[in-house]
């Protein structure tokens, strides 16, 4: 059976966290980086970046480290916020999920809640692109980076 998702929302990204996400991926080359990201539950709107440690070491590949995704959540919690998405990098590739994101996104986000923020590095100039990921129902999300990159 196919889910539909729905309408795309336009996610907000201020442009000091969407400097952080950048640079983050990066000074993860060669391998692919990841982190976390919070705002509101349910919201449009990315308050805040936790770059991450790629578990798996890999320019191909990224994984989670469950104690640092707990300790991520714990900050969130207390900030009064919650995680609402990944980010990682694709350091050989462009900015659309692989099969392995899309099982991913199964495994650890089965309701199609999360965004997936994916920043490609297979050119000189970096792309960044965002998705919903239901199943195997890949939907692009509209971003759009607000503020100066100053204080955001």
């Amino acid at each position: 059976m196919q889910v539909a998702l729905p309408l795309a929302r336009v996610l907000e990204i201020p442009a000091s966290v969407h400097a952080q996400m950048l640079g983050h991926a990066i000074a993860g080359l060669p391998n692919e980086a990841c982190g976390l990201f919070a705002g509101q539950f349910g919201g449009d709107r990315v308050e805040r970046f936790f770059p991450m440690a790629n578990a798996a070491r890999s320019s191909r590949i990224y994984q989670l480290d469950s104690a640092e995704i707990m300790s991520v959540e714990r900050v969130a919690d207390d900030n009064g916020s919650a995680v609402i998405g990944v980010m990682h990098s694709h350091t050989h590739t462009t900015d659309y999920p692989s099969p392995t994101d899309v099982a991913d996104a199964a495994r650890f986000d089965p309701f199609g809640v999360w965004r997936f923020i994916i920043v490609s590095l297979k050119h000189a100039d970096p792309s960044m692109r965002c998705y919903k990921i239901l199943g195997d129902a890949v939907t692009e999300e509209p971003m759009v980076v607000i503020g100066s990159g100053v204080g955001g």
